[in-house]
């Protein structure tokens, strides 16, 4: 893995080296182990490497190929590169290096784009061609690794993380308004907008062109497609050995590597089949598990410390096993360093991966991750189940956003951006939302078709958050996370299971109320990821593949009321918070407390506006850069 960066510029401009070199300077994290620029008058790119395969000088970039004509700045790992370095050097290509990035290089420059859809793998990359004057710029298909972009009609900016693009000196800095309304109303971004005002990430799936007359092409090369097949004969014994041997398959491809690898042991399904199929392949894995003191929580909380059961798969599977175990407080200590690196705030709380990321990396370069199974095998049922009684789409939709907006009580939306309601009078919520479903013309005709466009809407939009938040985690600490469910041949495999192996007897499944609590809607539904929870019974303990799906979380909802309240109080309270340039301050005070007393769990919004006020604390110094 590394960190890219570069811009281009459109009206004959000529890029400059110590911009280039400030770009380098911005990702180091991401690329310690060297770090290089290309420049060519209109365009530069700077490349921060970690070295995970070919450690030699060979596999350093930017790279070029022998004439000279295409140059790459290349962040990931193409698992199936060997295969493809197979084809070209029948074709007459000579490698000098071990490398997927040469690979990468030399498939593009052979069959053009169209070569992206090749790579079974995460990765992001741009692509310089001299002879064209074109750049590309490609994100692999689920979106695991970032790339961001500013454009104008003067250049493109571009980086794996936003604070490259900050070091050109004609951006500045500005809060996205419109973004901050988004993530308010989902915790999440679902369009491609961020918390940066005029910075963009590269779609999932896609690949930008850009050319001297300024011509843009955005190009979808693949997308998410669940089916239900048609008079679906197969029997479960079928799919279920299919699933097993591609299962087996993917956690092999991605152990690839010339530097240790280990794996992460939640005590969870996921992590703990990932982590029992690579100790089959590796001698003595390494797994880390990341615990919680429970000493104070309360409720549901009170079961959200797996050590217990990642302890006994690692005594199962041999591993050297290390923990870290967090406390009320941890979340303060590292809160501006975490928003430095994941730059804008994504899918709930994120510091205890953090801390298993710092863990990690402390062993290893490159760890293994249980991400993605959840998404596209159905494992989270109570989410699903509220697509099975619709009468129309439309109600669909509604229900659905009502679900996924959830931070703020819609009676108090308006009132809460009263500050900023002027300036995003024209943003609508709802509309972002209903666009995900690009199948919305689609004939629907039962609760199958109504739970594969849940299933495509939470891979979509989730499961891409997931997947930002860690990149940038991991990345901080110069550690590579692998994803084997989000294999090209595994991913294509459950994009076509029919429902009834994902989740249960949907015939039977009640009309959700929408006001009842988790915690009771929980207790009924422990049957999603059928399919997968029977293969998993190959690998893991049956009272681990019987559970009950749990969150990766700590118990924040105590902490906060407990304590945490003083840092809460401390933080958001202040006359100095900078949050309330762009939210009502009662209203956003009454909210923060209905938690404090007990009133409401409000603690996915509390977590949010810490982000946001840490956000803004960080970008008040006109740099992004920590202090």
């Amino acid at each position: 893995m590394c960190g890219i960066a570069g811009y281009f510029y459109f009206n004959g401009g000529e890029t400059n080296k110590s911009i280039l070199e400030k770009m380098c300077k911005s990702l180091l994290h991401r690329g310690p182990d060297n770090q290089g620029i290309f420049k060519n008058k209109e365009i530069g790119f700077a490349h921060t490497r970690l070295s995970i395969l070919d450690l030699s000088s060979a596999g350093n970039q930017p790279m070029e190929t022998e004439d000279g004509r295409f140059v790459i700045s290349y962040n990931g790992e193409v698992f199936n590169f060997i295969e493809i370095r197979n084809k070209l050097s029948k074709l007459g290509w000579k490698f000098k290096s071990n490398t997927d990035c040469e690979v990468v290089l030399k498939a593009v420059a052979q069959w053009g784009c169209d070569a992206i859809s090749m790579f079974n793998g995460q990765f992001a990359f741009s692509l310089w061609d001299k002879r064209e004057k074109k750049l590309v710029l490609a994100r692999d298909r689920y979106g695991i690794k970032p790339l961001y972009i500013f454009k104008n009609d003067k250049m493109i900016v571009f980086g794996s993380e936003i604070k490259a693009i900050l070091c050109h000196p004609e951006i500045n800095l500005e809060i996205n308004k419109k973004g901050l309304v988004e993530y308010l109303t989902f915790q999440n971004f679902l369009s491609a907008q961020t918390l940066f005002k005029n910075i963009e990430m590269i779609e999932a799936g896609s690949y930008y062109t850009f050319s001297k007359s300024k011509k843009f092409n955005k190009i979808n090369y693949w997308d998410f497609n669940f089916t239900n097949p048609e008079n679906c004969t197969k029997p479960l014994s079928e799919y279920k050995e299919e699933c097993d041997y591609l299962l087996k398959q993917s956690v092999k491809r991605q152990l690839i590597s010339d530097v240790e690898i280990g794996s992460y042991l939640s005590g969870g399904m996921d992590s703990g089949t990932i982590t029992a199929i690579a100790s089959q392949n590796l001698n003595n894995l390494r797994s880390f598990t990341c615990g919680f003191d429970l000493s104070s929580a309360s409720g549901l909380e009170r079961g959200m410390d797996e050590r217990p059961l990642a302890e006994t798969m690692s005594y199962l599977f041999k591993t050297e096993h290390y923990e870290v175990v967090l406390k009320a407080g941890d979340m303060e200590r590292i809160m501006n360093k975490l928003i430095w690196h994941i730059e804008e705030p994504r899918v709930g709380q994120s510091y205890p991966n953090f801390y298993a990321s710092q863990l990690a990396s402390k062993f290893c370069k490159v760890v293994l991750s249980g991400d993605g199974g959840d998404e596209i095998f159905g494992g989270y049922p109570w989410r699903y189940y509220r697509a099975v009684n619709n009468t129309d789409f439309n109600s669909y939709v509604d229900k659905y956003f009502n679900f996924w907006q959830r931070l703020v009580p819609f009676d108090k939306v308006s009132k809460l951006f009263s500050p900023i309601n002027s300036e995003t009078l024209d943003f609508f919520p709802k509309d972002v939302f209903r666009k995900i479903f690009k199948q919305s013309s689609k004939i629907i005709e039962n609760s199958e078709d109504y739970i594969n466009q849940s299933l495509y809407f939470e891979s979509k939009t989730f499961l891409h958050g997931l997947l930002t938040v860690e990149d940038k985690i991991s990345m901080a600490h110069g550690l590579e996370t692998r994803i084997p469910f989000l294999d090209n041949d595994l991913v294509d495999f459950a994009l076509k299971v029919p429902v009834k192996f994902k989740l249960g007897n949907l015939n039977k499944v009640k009309k959700i109320d929408e006001n009842e609590t988790l915690a009771r809607y929980l207790e009924k539904t422990r049957d999603g990821k059928l399919l997968l929870r029977q293969v998993m019974q190959n690998y893991i303990p049956s009272k681990i593949t019987n559970g009950i799906k749990k969150g990766f979380s700590a118990p924040d909802s105590s902490w906060f009321k407990g304590e945490s309240m003083s840092y809460v109080r401390e933080k958001l309270f202040s006359k100095n918070c900078k949050i309330y340039e762009f939210l009502d301050r009662n209203t956003t005070i009454d909210l923060i407390n209905e938690h404090l007393q007990g009133k409401q769990n409000r603690r996915l919004l509390i977590w949010s506006l810490l982000n946001i006020s840490t956000w803004l604390d960080i970008a008040s110094s006109g740099k992004w850069e920590l202090k």
